[in-house]
């Protein structure tokens, strides 16, 4: 879902742009919206992708340290990066909902839209990074107790 959300958006973004170019070189006439839109799509395309990235766990790891050690000490350290990844996920949802809160009253210049429209996929992104690394976790948990039953 995230990644067909943000696909979305990246249509929208290309579309955007396209007004951008039309209306400045056909129509003579900038809108001036583009800019600020296309930000606020840009940062949630972003985070969007990131947690996608976690989920589907094509984020960027070094692994080979990771894959040499024995079995145990291997699940041990999947354990650990997934409880680092679920910490800060917890964090960034935090940090980006005192963002939001803070900046609700602060429009976005020439779209009028509050400054928490842009923080928010801070926190979106937050949460889902930490859910799905904790679903990573206990898939893996559970996963190795049905083996050993």
């Amino acid at each position: 879902m995230c990644v067909g959300i943000a696909g979305i958006m990246l249509v929208a973004l290309i579309v955007t742009f396209g007004w951008l170019v039309f209306g400045r070189y056909v129509l003579n006439d900038t809108p001036t919206w583009v800019e600020q839109t296309s930000l606020v799509l840009v940062v949630y395309i972003t985070c969007l992708g990131a947690a996608a990235g976690v989920r589907y766990r094509s984020h960027l790891n070094i692994d080979f340290v990771r894959e040499s050690l024995p079995p145990l000490l291997r699940g041990l350290m999947h354990h650990v990066s997934d409880l680092f990844i679920v910490v800060f996920g917890v964090f960034m949802a935090f940090q980006g909902w005192q963002l939001v809160m803070t900046n609700m009253q602060r429009a976005i210049p020439m779209i009028g839209l509050p400054e928490s429209v842009r923080a928010a996929p801070l926190v979106i992104c937050g949460v889902l990074i930490a859910l799905f690394a904790a679903a990573d976790i206990f898939r893996r948990l559970t996963s190795r107790s049905t083996e050993r039953a």
